[in-house]
């Protein structure tokens, strides 16, 4: 979805929620040069141990600050940013205050006309968390598709899907055709689909957020 966020080698101004090794930081300084971004990760120590042993690339223009990503997020200038991915863990579940109405709405705030908003979601059958933030979003983007390696998709594993919103069209034929030729092919959801999808999962809000499930002993080799 990166890729696709702009004409090939357009710098954007990203904002990232969870750095973790600074993976897509890197991903985009490398692809978009110029780009300027933002990481907000809560765990200093992380960060510190990553700039020892994995050095940004020379002129990457990323800043990262350490506290917690939904806060930082609020104290940001409205539409400031052409991408927010959201990839934020504490072990292995995402805070209940990352999976909101009023998240979502945050993130909107911050977005330009026409930005990205990308999520990643962990979930495993029967998929109500994920069915649930497809529901979420939807009550703040008027565009909102999942992508997902189809066995998680259908519910048969715990892994991984990607939740992506705009407040414009998404590249759906494009994303597909990216997703199809990966090494790890996943599927695109979208419209009739993700309206099947979401079934009749409610909107999460504050008061009543939880956080995303745990995972199955032994998923991550525990």
């Amino acid at each position: 979805m990166l890729d696709l966020a702009a004409p090939e080698g357009q710098p954007l101004d990203a904002v990232h929620l969870g750095g973790g090794a600074l993976t897509l930081p890197r991903y985009l300084a490398v692809t978009r040069p110029g780009s300027r971004q933002r990481v907000v990760e809560i765990d200093a120590a992380l960060t510190d141990l990553v700039r020892e042993h994995l050095p940004l690339p020379r002129g990457a223009r990323v800043r990262v600050r350490a506290g917690d990503a939904r806060e930082a997020l609020e104290s940001l200038r409205p539409a400031s940013a052409d991408v927010v991915v959201t990839d934020v863990f504490a072990g292995a579940r995402t805070p209940a205050h990352f999976t909101t109405v009023e998240f979502a709405a945050a993130v909107a705030r911050v977005l330009r006309p026409g930005g990205v908003a990308v999520a990643n979601v962990a979930d495993g059958p029967p998929l109500r968390f994920a069915r649930s933030q497809v529901a979420t979003l939807r009550q703040v983007f008027a565009h909102v598709c999942l992508l997902a390696e189809p066995g998680t998709m259908r519910g048969r594993r715990f892994g991984n899907l990607v939740a992506v919103a705009s407040d414009t069209e998404l590249p759906l034929a494009d994303l597909s055709r990216a997703c199809a030729r990966d090494p790890m092919p996943a599927r695109v959801v979208d419209g009739a689909d993700l309206d099947r999808f979401a079934g009749k999962a409610a909107p999460v809000t504050d008061d009543g957020a939880q956080p995303s499930p745990e995972p199955p002993a032994g998923v991550f080799g525990r």
